[in-house]
């Protein structure tokens, strides 16, 4: 807690650094997975806010990732992230041979696996598991929202039941699990945001990450909604994040804390291309208020033994 107080929040970064006792770095790797919202198993044109490259646009390969890199960070590690699309969507072969094929590399020390809650299947969990035994890991569940009118609305394809049943057998396994959720999609209020953080952070998660909804040229809702802005300034949308790290858990790794879109790509809003300022203003906010992640958490939980 001494450390959260003086830090602000818990990121990723200072527990990794804990972990393996030096600067680690996500290596973004481009598997050529596809989503079950795309190819028809589920639905066509994948989730409404994607873009076409699946959110993953710097993905690369690991050698050339580690070439432009290595001058800048001599002494990091680094773990190899399956980001774009969903990366346990293909047959529990291809899985495997992908996933170990990056894990062989001598310089990946851990691995990353992004994928949506309704494609782990059961072959697939065992994988999962066999690699979390031998290797560092963890998987990212896409889940965006608890609300399945808007899980609907965006064309997602599954329900919060696919996320409960998702991270109920992550635990069951020891799997370390990341949770996604998108701020300001079309038709969410301020609370049902909160309700969808409240709501993963007592799922026993190890780590969230909270995005900012950016509308993207290449993606449908921007067919759509040409003119829908997720949060008309910074501020609005600092102060949100703000309250939300303080109901985020002392434990729970922060992983993002707004959204990454190149700038040639991005419709609105107009600002959110600056991560520097938005990070800058979130922790210039928490100093401010004299707050830290799990401040109204500790509030709750002191509550709650009060009264019990």
């Amino acid at each position: 807690m001494k450390l959260i107080k003086e830090n602000r929040i818990y990121s990723i970064g200072t527990y990794l650094k804990e972990h393996f006792g030096k600067k680690m770095v996500k290596l973004s790797i481009e598997a050529g997975f596809t989503c079950p919202n795309r190819d028809g198993s589920v639905g066509y044109g994948g989730c409404k806010f994607c873009s076409s490259g699946g959110s993953g646009e710097l993905a690369s390969n690991i050698r050339d990732q580690i070439e432009l890199l290595k001058n800048k960070w001599p002494n990091v590690g680094y773990l190899a992230y399956f980001q774009s699309h969903t990366n346990t969507y293909a047959p529990v072969d291809i899985l495997r041979e992908k996933f170990y094929a990056a894990l062989s590399h001598p310089e990946i020390e851990g691995i990353a696996i992004a994928t949506r809650p309704d494609c782990l299947y059961d072959d697939v969990l065992e994988l999962l598991s066999e690699i979390n035994k031998e290797h560092f890991m963890w998987v990212e569940l896409g889940l965006q929202s608890i609300h399945n009118a808007t899980l609907d609305s965006m064309n997602i394809g599954y329900q919060l039941s696919d996320y409960d049943r998702a991270v109920c057998e992550l635990r069951k396994r020891g799997i370390k699990t990341v949770v996604h959720l998108i701020l300001g999609l079309p038709g969410e209020t301020q609370d049902d945001m909160l309700s969808s953080l409240d709501y993963v952070c007592s799922s026993s998660i190890f780590g969230i990450k909270l995005h900012l909804m950016n509308i993207v040229r290449s993606s449908p809702l921007y067919q759509e909604m040409p003119d829908y802005v997720s949060f008309n300034s910074i501020e609005e949308y600092v102060d949100l994040v703000i309250r939300m790290i303080e109901r985020i858990p002392p434990h729970v790794t922060i992983h993002r804390l707004t959204g990454d879109v190149p700038r040639m790509l991005l419709v609105s809003p107009e600002w959110s291309y600056k991560k520097r300022t938005i990070l800058n203003s979130i922790n210039n906010g928490l100093r401010d208020r004299d707050t830290y992640q799990g401040a109204k958490f500790a509030e709750k939980t002191n509550n709650q033994n009060q009264t019990g």
